[in-house]
């Protein structure tokens, strides 16, 4: 079991090529586009959820941040769907790859500070040094706030990693020790089994809840910047 604990986050091949484009592009399918007058009800909820979260993440923005909109709830969706997806037995979640989690960070990132320096240019710099600093603390503190601003994508990579493995870890390891218990007692490994149950239906409440956390800081972001 040790042996192959960390199996499910190797990247999958097909032929000795990789399918991580395929399996990014999945979600896709999920959230069809529908040309008919009256939708059905699934894709009227997705609808309903989705102009709901915008209502709600939008709301603090001025024009230029709303201009973001369709961005951010793609984001959504897809880091939603995706580590959804990778609560299946023998799939694979891209989101606990770092790599593509700093791939989604970083540009967004620089996209909000960009527009920053572009817009507000006084107030973006005016964060590298609060008012009232003392004389000899401004070199130190410039060095830290550049410091804490360039932090800012990689916590939100690390965040999303981190959340997503650590599920994933716990759902392989009490599995494991489920079958484990299977043959020395039944009573033990029911209540295991419960456990892995409950852990489950956790792991799909985090799975949407750091797609949430992990757009909304992004919009937080955008808002400081515009």
């Amino acid at each position: 079991m040790n042996e192959n604990l960390f199996a499910s986050f190797i990247t999958p091949t097909m032929m000795g090529l990789p399918v991580v484009t395929l399996i990014i592009m999945f979600p896709t399918i999920l959230f069809p586009s529908s040309n008919r007058l009256i939708n059905n009800r699934l894709i009227a909820i997705q609808q309903w959820i989705l102009h709901l979260t915008a209502k709600q993440m939008m709301s603090i923005h001025n024009h230029t941040g709303q201009k973001w909109s369709l961005m951010l709830m793609s984001l959504i969706l897809f880091i939603g769907s995706t580590n959804l997806l990778g609560l299946l037995p023998h799939s694979f979640t891209p989101t606990t790859q770092l790599s593509m989690n700093l791939g989604m960070a970083i540009p967004l990132w620089a996209g909000t500070v960009a527009l920053g320096f572009r817009h507000k240019t006084k107030a973006s710099l005016a964060h590298f040094l609060p008012q009232g600093t003392p004389v000899p603390l401004i070199p130190m503190l410039i060095i830290i706030e550049t410091i804490s601003l360039f932090i800012q994508p990689m916590a939100l990579a690390v965040r999303l990693t981190a959340n997503i493995t650590a599920g994933h870890l716990l759902i392989h390891l009490i599995g494991g020790a489920t079958l484990a218990l299977l043959n020395i007692s039944m009573l033990t490994s029911f209540i295991t089994f419960i456990i892995l149950v409950l852990l489950t239906i956790l792991e799909f409440a985090v799975a949407l809840i750091q797609a949430y956390v992990f757009t909304l800081l992004v919009s937080l972001y955008l808002h400081d910047n515009t």
